[in-house]
């Protein structure tokens, strides 16, 4: 095993997500300076859903001009885009346009939808990309996919984004106009703390990381190391070269895959056939149900889930939530168990640990044990074990599909893509426009 074939594919996998997730916990530093205020998540919400034009594009094109497509040159534009947009923001992000008479963020919202384009499209070509390299790698991308998410977060925590002092707030009220009697209440005032270091740096470092991605992904196709590790097939625009002779392909499949059987009876014409028609669209449900869960529903509420337990709370969940996903990554590159059965016992799992956080979040600010450090601990628990094993399903889902060619890989990023769109559309009413879940206030919240 190529210790750099490793630490490129993690640095690819890295570069699918990081964008989007940066500009995401770079919120509260941006809402304040902009027109949208916090209408902005709701606006990025539906730019990243339209920029699944992207990915559908790839999707089509695969499926009726197979080939057509050159999967390598489409990965290296949508990267140099990521890269492009990620340091045009650091200059405009904030810049405004009068638009109808209203001044809008035109430039962070053009820009935005580059990037979820580059992020959607990711899903669609960098899984199919890892059909070149052999099986063990792909998990290391998913590490990286992880780490896409981790990273803005602890970069984050650094520069200090969110972080809340409740300080003292006192001021009276007089009970008439001439009374000289008058009331004293003392109650606390949320207080934003600045950051260690602007927007503006936080996105040339976005902008640096797509360029270590673009590096990483460069050196996978030109370094000499990393073409010892290819799968013995070549690829040509994301087809496999019929190359190899029927009997070396036979001999050799075992070595591949020591979970498959030879000369296999096929049970379906999708793949190599190992898998029913019945037990594809079980796992494509799956695959669905998880991305939409772990990527839109639940991260749409993280905040009234936790805040009502403290803004300590909500950082460590979310921080520890987000180291969660790439050590689940990190077990399946041991533990590669593909049990469709393990794998719907743990989607029933994460789905059961999955309601109570939204529970939680229904019945915010006052949900119970608020003022109990039980509380705290089990809302940080029970999102670390959410994400632990919704990760693991999503990876095994990844690995299995990768045996069954290119061709299921593409689907499997297309599937993601719609388990999220179905996700978006289904949450976005119930948060933005219908106001379903209330926060209370950081310091002051009060339950009977």
């Amino acid at each position: 095993m190529s210790l750099l074939t490793h630490l490129l594919a993690c640095l690819l996998g890295m570069g699918s997500w990081v964008s989007i997730n940066g500009l995401w916990v770079e919120l509260p530093l941006i809402v304040p300076r902009i027109p949208e205020g916090w209408y902005l998540p709701s606006y990025l919400s539906v730019i990243i859903q339209m920029a699944n034009v992207g990915p559908l594009f790839v999707t089509l094109m695969h499926r009726f001009r197979p080939g057509a497509l050159n999967e390598t040159a489409v990965i290296y534009v949508i990267i140099s885009l990521g890269t492009m947009a990620t340091f045009l923001l650091g200059f405009f992000w904030k810049e405004t346009v009068v638009v109808a008479g209203v001044p809008r963020s035109v430039a962070l919202l053009v820009l935005t939808f580059f990037l979820s384009v580059v992020d959607c499209t990711s899903s669609v070509t960098f899984l199919p990309f890892m059909m070149r390299l052999k099986p063990q790698y792909l998990t290391t991308y998913y590490i990286g996919e992880g780490v896409s998410g981790l990273l803005p977060a602890l970069v984050a925590l650094i520069q200090g984004v969110g972080v809340v002092h409740c300080i003292n707030n006192t001021h009276s009220l007089n009970h008439t106009l001439n009374s000289t009697n008058s009331s004293v209440t003392f109650d606390l005032l949320a207080q934003y703390q600045p950051a260690i270091f602007s927007a503006e740096v936080f996105f040339f470092f976005l902008s640096a990381m797509m360029l270590v991605c673009l590096v990483a992904f460069l050196l996978l196709n030109y370094h000499p190391s990393v073409a010892k590790e290819r799968t013995d097939g070549r690829y040509t625009n994301g087809v496999k070269e019929k190359s190899q002779t029927k009997r070396k392909c036979v001999e050799e499949r075992p070595m591949m895959d020591p979970f498959r059987r030879v000369n296999q009876k096929r049970r379906s014409s999708f793949g190599t056939g190992s898998y029913s028609w019945m037990q594809v669209f079980y796992i494509f449900v799956i695959l669905a149900w998880v991305n939409a869960l772990s990527n839109v529903v639940l991260p749409s509420v993280q905040s009234y889930s936790c805040l009502p337990y403290g803004n300590n709370a909500y950082h460590l969940s979310a921080t520890l939530a987000a180291v969660s996903n790439p050590l689940a990554c990190f077990i399946a590159m041991f533990f590669p168990i593909r049990s469709l059965l393990l794998m719907g016992a743990l989607t029933l799992t994460g789905s059961g640990i999955g309601a109570y956080i939204m529970g939680i979040a229904a019945v915010s600010p006052c949900p119970p044990l608020v003022n109990e450090t039980s509380g705290r601990v089990i809302i940080v628990l029970a999102w670390v074990l959410f994400i632990l094993s919704l990760s693991y399903v999503k990876v095994i889902i990844g690995v299995i599909l990768r045996d069954e060619g290119h061709s299921a890989l593409v689907w499997c990023g297309a599937v993601v893509q719609l388990g999220s769109l179905l996700g978006a559309v289904t949450m976005f009413p119930l948060v933005s426009v219908y106001s379903y879940f209330s926060s209370g206030d950081p310091c002051n919240t009060k339950c009977p």
